[in-house]
């Protein structure tokens, strides 16, 4: 539900020597013909132009499959640019929405209308579908109707469920190895991060700039670890813990969803006005669980089990601009008996497919290629139940979300250390009540990416803060952008949704929205 990474370092610049080389603009110069990794031909950019993005261009980039054998079979990435306006330019900001199998090819738009127009005109904002991603190729696609609904119970409460969501989970695995046989040893964070490198050779530029959310923070990290001294400026924005990718990651992480899902339920007794489902949370609360319960015998319209409904009410836990939405549909099942809303925001939220067929097979394919997980079930079994004691909202649902690890049929790495002192400063933004990247995992970046700054949103719960509306986050992002400096420093939140701002009436132009839309879930 979020993570990545891997391997060498190349050579370490100063701290000092790198701050020094910033100090004037980024020049593009080409690589010399013949280099080791030198492109046939740049990008052959075309207007790709949207109403809402005008000037967005479009092109396809060859890379090797397998970067050891350059001269082997080659793939394909899509990219996007906006292009800079400015005359002196700091060179290209690649940006990334996380995953791992998130499209990044509109969030080059995105970002580029988003930051300040003196900011945007000085980069060439690129996007970029990661390898086996939407329009790159080949498309990774393992198994269609996997998240049909009703599938059985997240929670195995009996064996005959246990089985059954095994056996989902180990056909998903088997169906991969069939059709991506040929390529699943090649998809992973450690290529991802070496295609970026051929992106920027692509482009002729002698440094990049990285603009990264959730698992893109990892991605941004590895190419740091691989290329510290190709790196200009390098934002993560709700950050990967590196030391937990990825088993220990999901399970941290299903603690801080169920954290967020009872601020969810206790934002519902706040407004008990108009939910009318109780001023209490724990009460809230039990009515939540109840309507679970009762979704376990007859599934609201044929399409929402228990399994499905944790999928409707987990975007809650990445943004609060959702809740209500969910609010409402909540109550009108608990308290009216009324299904319908319920299932419109299963359909809205919750629904994965067709969309998912590719989107989960990259992100499989990359969590359990980048490090090892436990092949043993037993491990799995008594990990989730005692996870599960603790936060029941969405520990089972998340183990099945990335149990064809435990059965993939692709090597795994042993993931890498992205312990890093060659950098130019790195600027990180997280908020403390984040649930797919908890608050520790910025901490643990911090450490490890030397004379990084941290930026905190205090109180914030949403996943991907930069570039949503929060005026001080903004202008830090902003500002380091420019400059290359930054500083610890912190954001207040902010003000948390009322029901009268149901999304359904947020315009979609509006940053959190919009955003979200991009970054998708799950990382």
């Amino acid at each position: 539900m979020l993570h990545p990474l891997k391997k060498r370092a190349a050579v370490l610049l100063s701290i000092s020597t790198v701050a020094a080389a910033l100090a004037g603009p980024v020049t593009a110069a080409p690589a010399p013909a013949g280099a080791p990794g030198a492109p046939k031909a740049a990008p052959a950019w075309t207007g790709c132009a949207t109403p809402r993005y005008p000037t967005l261009q479009c092109a396809s980039l060859k890379v090797p499959l397998d970067h050891d054998r350059p001269g082997g079979r080659q793939i394909s990435l899509a990219l996007t640019r906006v292009p800079h306006t400015a005359a002196s330019s700091q060179g290209p900001l690649l940006v990334n929405p996380g995953g791992p199998g998130g499209s990044g090819r509109a969030l080059a738009g995105f970002v580029a209308s988003a930051l300040p127009q003196d900011v945007a005109a000085q980069y060439d904002v690129i996007g970029f579908d990661p390898r086996g991603v939407g329009k790159s190729e080949p498309v990774l696609d393992c198994a269609a109707g996997h998240f049909k609904p009703v599938r059985p119970d997240s929670v195995p409460r009996d064996a005959a469920t246990e089985r059954a969501n095994l056996e989902r989970v180990r056909s998903f695995a088997e169906s991969c190895g069939t059709r991506h046989a040929d390529v699943l040893p090649h998809v992973g964070t450690v290529s991802a991060a070496r295609d970026i490198e051929a992106v920027r050779i692509a482009l002729g530029a002698e440094r990049i700039s990285y603009f990264g959310y959730s698992y893109g923070t990892y991605l941004g990290a590895v190419y740091a670890k691989l290329h510290p001294g190709r790196v200009h400026r390098l934002v993560l924005d709700s950050v990967v813990d590196p030391a937990g990718v990825w088993y220990e990651d999901n399970l941290a992480q299903d603690r801080a969803f169920d954290a967020r899902h009872k601020a969810f339920l206790a934002w519902v007794a706040k407004y008990d006005a108009t939910y009318r489902l109780g001023t209490d949370p724990e009460e809230v609360e039990e009515r939540w669980y109840a309507m679970r319960e009762s979704l376990r015998a007859t599934p609201a319209g044929g399409k929402v089990g228990p399994a499905e409904l944790e999928d409707t009410y987990m975007p809650g836990g990445y943004y609060n601009g959702y809740w209500p939405n969910l609010a409402e549909a909540f109550a009108a099942y608990a308290r009216d008996e009324d299904p319908k809303p319920l299932v419109a925001a299963y359909e809205r939220f919750g629904a994965v497919e067709p969309s998912a067929g590719n989107g989960y097979s990259v992100y499989t394919a990359v969590q359990c290629r980048d490090s090892a997980w436990p092949k043993d079930w037993n491990r799995w079994r008594a990990d989730m139940w005692r996870t599960h004691a603790e936060a029941p909202f969405m520990t089972w649902n998340n183990a099945w979300y990335n149990a064809p690890c435990a059965f993939w049929p692709a090597e795994s790495l042993r993931a890498p250390d992205v312990t890093n002192a060659g950098l130019p400063p790195a600027l990180l933004l997280q908020a403390t009540e984040d649930a797919a990247t908890p608050f520790g995992g910025a901490l643990s970046m911090r450490d490890r990416l030397k004379g990084s700054a941290l930026v905190v949103e205090e109180g914030g719960g949403n996943h991907g803060i930069a570039l949503t509306g929060n005026k001080c986050l903004d202008e830090k992002v902003a500002a380091y952008l420019r400059t290359g400096t930054a500083a610890d420093a912190t954001c207040p939140a902010q003000p948390a949704p009322t029901p009268a701002t149901a999304t359904r009436a947020v315009p979609p132009s509006a940053g959190g929205a919009a955003l979200h839309g991009l970054l998708g879930f799950r990382g």
